[in-house]
């Protein structure tokens, strides 16, 4: 189970934050060939790795329409009045992202203004294996057809009989998306990084994965692809004090430890009796959990931490630099200004790292292994690019000439100096 920690020293602390370690060397060897397959051989490829990973024979990657009005008799009447409390959640949380365009007059005569523009084309991939997670599809979705990119596709796994799950389909519909391909795995990223006979290449890839999805965006990225950010496999730290039910903070650590055996939990809480009452309540609460296997294995990775000191416990925290971090406290929202790396933040006791994961509104695709240090989670603001302009009268260029004359002349670059020089003279005339 969970190593425990006492009042751990400044030197203990890279144990305390160090995720799980796997040898990077065979796994980039792997996925590098199956890349450089799909590249070559493209839907052939795709197909042979389904057959060879998902077992099943495709004959066309495409979802069809057909399959998608199919898949909404699939799901409940109850599932799918869920869902419409969420699209509506997010839809309206990532609405209000819209930046507007304001023209700014540095000097006379001189105005800038920074536009934002959508991505033409991104792919979204929506892992399908033990846990398709249909939630994942609403959280890329919606934000990349709120932002207008012209181009949107999504890549999932298929069942053994070729069904994709029906409820990733019937998000799909209800998000308006309808270029849906059976793909999963590193072969789904090669093929929308470089595009296959069925599956258009995009320019930027979006979703979580495992380890092989994961360094397959990493190192189409390196290629020129873009990538929403470095993302492995997930994680949450609970800081817990007196105030907190042990309850809660136990289902707070298995919501996130049955993920998979690669989830990693931290817990740092105020007292050890604290830290005993929460496990108690991990093991009662781990014993009727269908997914209680990998949340045993991802458990016997993570550390459980005692200290006292608020400001040292959320020293660690902040260098752990969660994916998701629950403040399990009555005064959490004055402990809040304490963060400075976390993916996402839940304040008090109300408020699970589930609800983020699927309905509150914020987006559930965040840094994880210590990229919160540095990334933000996605939003819609990942669906664009700014692009700046500028615009200078004939009075805006005097005003600004000899500026722009001076610097380049300090550098050395002549040709920088006379595109003004020349636009001046011209003036004078």
């Amino acid at each position: 189970m969970s190593k425990l920690w006492i009042n751990p020293t400044k030197a203990e602390w890279p144990l305390i934050v160090q995720r799980p370690v796997i040898d990077s060397a065979p796994l980039e060897a792997t996925v590098s060939a199956i890349l450089k397959d799909v590249q070559q051989q493209g839907d052939a490829a795709v197909k042979k790795y389904a057959l060879q990973f998902d077992k099943v024979h495709l004959q066309d990657l495409k979802v069809t329409d057909a399959e998608m009005q199919e898949a909404a008799a699939a799901v409940s009447d109850a599932l799918k009045a869920a869902i419409s409390i969420a699209k509506n959640n997010i839809t309206l949380f990532h609405q209000r992202q819209k930046d507007e365009v304001t023209r700014i007059e540095t000097m006379p005569g001189v105005h800038c203004w920074r536009k934002p523009v959508a991505i033409q084309k991104v792919g979204l991939y929506i892992p399908g294996g033990t846990a398709p997670l249909f939630s994942t599809l609403l959280m890329l979705g919606i934000p990349a057809v709120l932002a207008g990119c012209k181009e949107i596709v999504v890549c999932t796994p298929c069942d053994t009989n070729g069904k994709v799950n029906p409820v990733v389909l019937y998000v799909a519909r209800q998000i308006g998306l309808k270029n849906i391909y059976k793909a999963g795995g590193v072969q789904a990223i090669a093929a929308m990084a470089y595009g296959t006979q069925s599956i258009p290449a995009v320019y930027k890839i979006f979703g979580p994965g495992n380890q092989y999805v994961t360094c397959a965006k990493q190192l189409v990225n390196k290629e020129g692809i873009a990538i929403d950010m470095p993302a492995g496999p997930s994680e949450v730290a609970v800081y817990a004090d007196e105030t907190c039910n042990p309850a809660f903070v136990a289902a707070d650590l298995l919501s996130q430890a049955e993920h998979g055996a690669d989830s990693q939990v931290l817990l740092v809480a105020a007292t050890a009796q604290l830290v005993n009452l929460i496990q108690a309540e991990v093991s009662a609460q781990l014993d009727v959990l269908p997914r209680k296997a990998a949340a045993i294995q991802a458990l016997d990775k993570s550390n459980y931490v005692v200290m006292p000191d608020v400001d040292a416990a959320f020293k660690l925290l902040n260098e752990y630099a969660a994916e998701h971090l629950i403040i399990a406290s009555d005064d959490a929202a004055a402990l809040a200004e304490k963060v400075v790396n976390a993916g996402s933040v839940f304040l008090g006791h109300y408020s699970p790292e589930s609800v983020g994961d699927y309905a509150s509104g914020t987006n559930h695709t965040l840094p994880t292994n210590g990229f919160a240090k540095a990334y933000s989670g996605v939003s819609l603001d990942s669906f664009f690019k700014k692009i700046t302009f500028q615009q200078l009268s004939a009075q805006g260029l005097q005003h600004i000439a000899a500026a722009v004359e001076q610097m380049a002349a300090a550098e050395g670059l002549e040709a920088h100096k006379n595109a003004v020089t020349i636009r001046l003279n011209n003036l004078v005339k």
